[in-house]
């Protein structure tokens, strides 16, 4: 069972009925008071492709982020970005305008200073949706410098759930 979901049975059937009711809502930008800096970066895309990595789907390496977790895009949840760990530590909690919730996951050998890279699914999702932008990011979690599959399904499962993230989820996360 999921521990958002733990207080009552008559609540996770109402959760999960709100969930097939709007599974494609969007998300909503963290509270003010939930936001620890904003900070205007670069932000351009990429993929797990051999364009963004140079590796292909044989190498055993291939969709798997510096920190060890699996790339991971998901506008209605939280997708996996890159960053410079001097900047936006592995496990930093980023909301990116027109993106969605972004945690750190990887870095990058061009992402250097106030840079970010977006992992999208495939070149032509980085083209036609985000390309390279200049864009006003909100901290909301610094990283510990670590991110862990566990953290992103937790994070993912809040923001279904609630459109947002808690703070009561942002102090378990990391």
């Amino acid at each position: 069972m999921s521990y958002l979901l733990h207080s009552s049975p008559e609540k996770s059937e109402n959760i999960e009925s709100l969930k097939k009711k709007s599974p494609s809502m969007p998300v909503l930008a963290p509270r003010e008071d939930q936001v620890i800096h904003t900070i205007k970066v670069t932000a351009t895309g990429y993929t797990a492709g051999y364009e963004s990595t140079g590796k292909r789907p044989g190498h055993p390496q291939y969709g798997i982020t510096y920190s060890g977790v699996k790339v991971k895009r998901d506008k209605n949840k939280v997708s996996t970005i890159a960053a410079d760990p001097k900047v936006f530590p592995l496990g930093s909690i980023l909301y990116i305008p027109d993106y969605g919730y972004g945690v750190v996951a990887d870095t990058g050998s061009a992402i250097k200073g106030e840079k970010i890279d977006l992992y999208f699914s495939t070149t032509k999702q980085v083209f036609k949706e985000w390309g390279k932008k200049d864009v006003e990011v909100q901290l909301i979690k610094r990283g510990n410098g670590k991110c862990t599959e566990e953290m992103l399904n937790r994070l993912g499962e809040a923001v279904e759930t609630y459109r947002f993230l808690p703070s009561f989820v942002l102090e378990e996360a990391v």
